[in-house]
């Protein structure tokens, strides 16, 4: 029984100790800033890095204490009431929307922003929540880069990388210049990617393909000169190379039939008896042919060898 109540006691001290413990203390993380309020007024304000305020002396803090750092710290129970707010880069993707070139072209932007609160009082008595923010950082960061974006071609904000993060960074100076009264801090603005209307399509498809087929006729029509040239040459070389080869068989023909004649005018020489003869049969293996008919004198010199008449 005796030990029973002991271990009552003992858990009793430690749930007081507890108790003691969470009124007058706090802790603040590596990733958060806290505020202390004390009856509605903030008292004190605990960041990673003081000297990103600027202004702790704002009128609107009266008796603020900046404490820098993070960890274990004291507060007054039942007056000061403690509030925590993100320390860390907040991503905010917004949704793709569109904006109109220099060129009057309509292009669809999607881009995000990187920002962190600096200073949470302020950001407490201004903007209160991070949806609030969210709010205002679109319509700030938005207005500045439709207005940049004015200034530039379609095609400058696709193609040219250097110079669009140049624009980003002015924006980014710019944006900063608006939220400082907000106690944040814009860290960086990127764009994801950039695209045509959807009603763009049928018309950028339509353009594409006219282009591609005055290419295809150019390079038809190209194609089909440079056969003619090359059919031209070959006719042209075909040419030559016939009348060459005629004039070719032609003075080998005539050198042939001179020295056929050199021949027979030698054996004519030698025996012109036997040489007629000779002629005379191949008369007759040209002329005559099967089932010919000859009509002729007997004594005919054509046919003194066939009926063997002198």
């Amino acid at each position: 029984m005796k030990r029973n109540k002991r271990w009552v006691i003992i858990a009793a001290v430690v749930l007081g100790v507890y108790i003691f413990f969470n009124m007058f203390t706090f802790q603040v993380s590596m990733t958060e800033h806290a505020i202390v309020t004390r009856f509605g007024e903030i008292h004190k304000i605990v960041v990673s890095d003081a000297n990103l305020i600027d202004d702790p002396g704002n009128s609107r803090f009266k008796d603020l204490t900046i404490v820098e750092g993070n960890g274990l710290f004291f507060k007054v129970p039942f007056l000061d009431k403690v509030d925590y707010y993100n320390s860390r880069l907040i991503t905010y993707d917004v949704d793709a929307r569109e904006v109109t070139t220099k060129d009057k072209k309509k292009v669809i932007l999607d881009n995000y922003a990187q920002w962190k609160i600096i200073n949470p009082a302020l950001f407490r008595v201004t903007m209160r929540t991070e949806a609030s923010a969210y709010v205002r950082l679109e319509d700030i960061i938005y207005s500045h880069l439709n207005q940049q974006i004015g200034k530039i071609n379609a095609e400058v904000l696709i193609s040219d990388k250097d110079y669009v993060q140049d624009m980003l960074s002015e924006i980014v100076s710019q944006s900063n210049i608006d939220v400082k009264d907000y106690g944040i801090e814009i860290i960086d603005v990127r764009i994801k990617c950039t695209d045509l209307p959807q009603e763009n399509n049928a018309n950028i498809f339509n353009r594409m393909r006219t282009e591609r087929e005055r290419m295809a006729m150019q390079y038809r029509s190209e194609g089909q000169e440079e056969a003619q040239k090359i059919r031209s040459q070959a006719d042209r070389e075909a040419t030559i190379i016939e009348a060459q080869a005629y004039a070719e068989s032609e003075r080998i023909r005539g050198e042939g039939e001179a020295e056929a004649l050199k021949i027979y005018a030698q054996s004519y020489g030698q025996d012109p008896e036997f040489y007629e003869f000779f002629r005379s049969l191949q008369t007759y293996r040209t002329t005559l042919k099967d089932n010919t008919t000859l009509v002729i004198d007997a004594d005919s010199e054509f046919a003194k060898y066939l009926f063997g008449s002198r």
